[in-house]
């Protein structure tokens, strides 16, 4: 006979094995290249999800700065990180449409944006001092977790919890449906992030039904990435049209990058609305028993 509860993933040791593992990829080299900064910068991510899962059972000081800790990682490490995708959509872009490329040879912006990183011998002393501020960050927020008593938290609190950042998501979802904008669909994707992260604690719920919703979640959080990347790149690149004005290998660029967010975009919506289509309640999105810790 099946037993009537499902025993849920501990919080409390993810947090601490992704802090963890984050601190492995800054000990393997001086300076982290920008596989290990995407990497470190998930386990932010991850770590805060699952922070936000224990809103209001956990004490409030050690929660806020937590948080707080966390969010400075991914803040010192963004810059370095979107400069690198930025090249690479660039690069990728030039083998597709070398002509118009060539046509902007002269164009300041566009030549700043695809410059390769400098070399480690020539980061700047800001740089090395953000590892060193990470390292102390990372060893603060261990030290806390390990401390922080969480060990009669109220599983329906976390499904509570879940449920929260589910109807957040849903309601960004529609928005940004009903008014397509590059901030709506920015805050759609962070909290279809953070929706994704948090759902992986309670896999055991329902795992076939869970995996296949969180495949849909990557794949829907990818094309936003992708999209969003590129409206960055638009930003840099502070495109106006104006007839007359502009480079016409400029105003082709342009197009170009707004097709391939139209392409990503049309990935996006197909997914998301068999995850937050109206009147979707999360009980019968995932189906679950009563559960314990």
């Amino acid at each position: 006979m099946e037993p009537d509860y499902i025993k849920i993933r501990q919080i409390k040791p993810l947090i601490s094995a992704y802090i963890r593992k984050a601190q492995v990829l800054l000990k393997k080299s001086e300076f982290p290249d920008e596989g290990t900064i995407h990497d470190i910068r998930v386990f932010m991510k991850k770590s805060r999800a699952l922070l936000e899962l224990l809103q209001g059972q956990a004490d409030d000081p050690y929660y806020m700065r937590n948080m707080e800790d966390l969010r400075m990682v991914g803040r010192i490490l963004c810059i370095s990180r979107d400069v690198s995708v930025y090249r690479k959509t660039l690069k990728e872009m030039k083998k597709e449409h070398p002509s118009i490329f060539k046509g902007l040879e002269d164009n300041s912006k566009l030549k700043s944006l695809m410059e390769k990183r400098a070399a480690a011998s020539e980061i700047s002393g800001e740089m090395k001092s953000g590892i060193a501020e990470i390292q102390d960050i990372l060893n603060k927020v261990l030290f806390r977790i390990r401390f922080q008593p969480v060990s009669s938290l109220d599983p329906h609190v976390l499904l509570r919890n879940l449920e929260s950042s589910f109807s957040v998501v849903s309601d960004r979802y529609l928005r940004c449906r009903n008014k397509t904008k590059p901030r709506s669909l920015h805050r759609f994707r962070k909290g279809a992030k953070g929706f994704l992260y948090k759902l992986y604690v309670f896999r055991s719920l329902n795992p076939v039904t869970i995996k296949s919703v969180e495949k849909k979640l990557v794949s829907l959080t990818l094309n936003l990435g992708k999209y969003n990347d590129l409206d960055q790149i638009l930003k840099t690149l502070d495109y106006r049209y104006v007839k007359g004005e502009n480079h016409p290998s400029l105003d082709e660029l342009v197009i170009k990058i707004r097709e391939k967010q139209d392409r990503y975009l049309a990935k996006v919506w197909s997914a998301a609305y068999m995850v937050f289509c109206p009147g979707q309640k999360l009980v019968n999105l995932l189906g679950y028993k009563i559960l314990v810790i």
